[in-house]
């Protein structure tokens, strides 16, 4: 069978190529001089010449893992006859480092963006009515949910009064990683450049009372932020009303806000990706890489995370670190991942996800080396641990699960004022108060969930595109929607379900 164009090369050095679409057995692929010797599904791995048992099978230039019997040109590679290799941990410190050039500030792009008097550019303005404990949050959704499409048509600046619950908060310690992460969180999120202003609401006599909040994070009740203790106002329905009085004394002065021209200098982008397939690291990844590369350049700020996924794949971070500590702190980071995970069945350990399996994604290092491709090309500034402000401007790695809407939590508190989230199998994730624009890999998946995905890269597995066409649509989009057009998700007003903060020893 003829098919043009059958299979995809990621580097000259693989021995393995990607099935550009399904491939009946017998299809001649020209460009490596084989023929299938079996159904092929398409994005999965095809053996481009004879690899024998034992051997490292590669792919993006990289090992993926090891060959576990002999396999012909023209076969299908995957967890039937490939392995993931024992771990080594990277050692090529800054090998690679390039210190990124800025375009000059008088050629960088603009978007209308929200001036705060911090400094700090929004790109949305919300109202969040924020729990300080499971025990106050049935309350806080009641408050929130009193502004409807009825209320907020009046206040068209607003993008918003949306709650911010969270399901822990009570029975904690009152010092400790996890009670910190929580206070810093919430205290960054209350600050965040997206938010115009804030309800909190406590029970009373939780571990993470108001009292306690507001101290650790130097907080100050004002005209646009307020706190309710409902033991202390009397009980729920008084609350509720107090917290709706509220909101709406808030929403004229949140609504007063005009956007103006900023430099995307000011845009911090969390990358995010979920359902991932082979296409991904093919199509949407690399795209998206393209898009940061540029944003970087411009003076931009992108972070990607996820420690659990990038084991075997780091080292191409490694070497393009800033600095030798830097690159150590990713290092010791993933160190830690595999001793919390020890003896468990998880993906750091080569349990892949299904829905990668399905996708044809084998291995941790296979997928890792998609996940790092959304973080582009530059160097690599910084390595934030989980929640932390970014500070340095440019290409940062965060440590965080791979259950991306804790992931996401941490990159929004750090200040990503915008998100994108990649898929190949699909996705409905949504985000507030960064918005999150979608990409997939591939144009079937993306006729099925047309209405969830933002831009189709599928294209460029297609050869319709080129990854650099499909990056530049990235980044022409991202800017509009920093200026405020909505995405997909936003639309069907998602968000609500995705703030979820990181208690470590629970999830990985």
């Amino acid at each position: 069978m003829f098919i043009e164009k059958p299979t995809i090369r990621m580097d000259a050095r693989d021995n393995v190529v990607n099935a550009r679409c399904d491939l009946p057995a017998g299809t001649v692929c020209p460009e490596e001089n084989i023929t299938t010797l079996e159904d092929i599904a398409g994005g999965y791995k095809v053996a481009a010449r004879k690899i024998k048992c034992g051997e490292n099978v590669i792919r993006y230039g990289i090992v993926i893992g090891h060959a576990t019997r002999d396999i012909e040109p023209g076969e299908c590679v995957h967890k039937h006859n490939l392995e993931q290799n024992e771990y080594r941990a990277a050692d090529n410190f800054c090998r690679e480092y390039v210190p990124t050039v800025l375009v000059p500030e008088s050629e960088r792009p603009k978007f209308n963006g929200i001036v705060r008097k911090n400094g700090k550019v929004g790109t949305r303005n919300f109202i969040g009515v924020f729990s300080c404990s499971n025990c106050a949050a049935g309350v806080a959704r009641k408050i929130a949910a009193k502004f409807g499409e009825d209320i907020m048509s009046r206040y068209p600046n607003v993008d918003g009064v949306v709650p911010f619950i969270i399901d822990f908060g009570c029975c904690m310690e009152n010092s400790g990683d996890p009670m910190d992460t929580l206070r810093n969180v919430t205290g960054s999120f209350i600050r965040h450049q997206n938010m115009g202003g804030a309800v909190l609401i406590s029970l009373g006599c939780e571990r993470n009372n108001l009292q306690d909040l507001m101290a650790s994070q130097g907080l100050e009740y004002g005209d646009t932020l307020k706190g309710f203790c409902i033991q202390e106002v009397g009980g729920s329905q008084r609350t509720i009303a107090a917290g709706v009085k509220a909101v709406e004394e808030m929403l004229p002065l949140v609504n007063d806000i005009e956007r103006t021209p900023c430099s995307v200098e000011h845009l911090t982008v969390a990358l995010q990706c979920g359902g991932s397939d082979a296409f991904s690291g093919i199509s949407c990844n690399p795209a998206l890489g393209y898009a940061m590369d540029k944003l970087v350049h411009y003076g931009g700020s992108c972070i990607v995370a996820e420690t659990t996924e990038i084991p075997g794949a780091e080292h191409t971070l490694t070497a393009r670190a800033a600095t030798p500590e830097i690159a150590q702190k990713l290092v010791d980071r993933v160190a830690w991942w595999f001793e919390y995970s020890k003896g468990k069945p998880t993906q750091i350990n080569g349990a892949t996800n299904p829905g990668n399996v399905k996708g044809g994604i084998t291995t941790i290092p296979e997928k890792g080396m998609g996940v790092l491709r959304k973080g582009g090309t530059t160097a690599l500034v910084d390595v934030l641990d989980y929640g932390q402000e970014l500070t340095r401007p440019g290409f940062n790695f965060m440590d965080t699960p791979a259950f991306d809407p804790v992931s996401l939590t941490g990159e929004v508190a750090a200040g990503c004022n915008l998100a994108v989230f990649t898929t190949g199998r699909g996705s409905c994730f949504g985000s507030n108060p960064a918005p999150t624009t979608k990409l997939i890999s591939n144009t079937p998946m993306f006729l099925k969930m047309e209405d969830d995905v933002d831009i189709n890269c599928g294209t460029i597995v297609d050869g319709d595109k080129t990854l650099e066409e499909v990056g530049e649509e990235i980044f022409d989009f991202l800017v509009q929607v920093a200026s405020g057009k909505k995405t997909k998700s936003e639309l069907l007003g998602f968000g609500e379900e995705d703030f979820r903060i990181w208690w470590k020893g629970c999830i990985s």
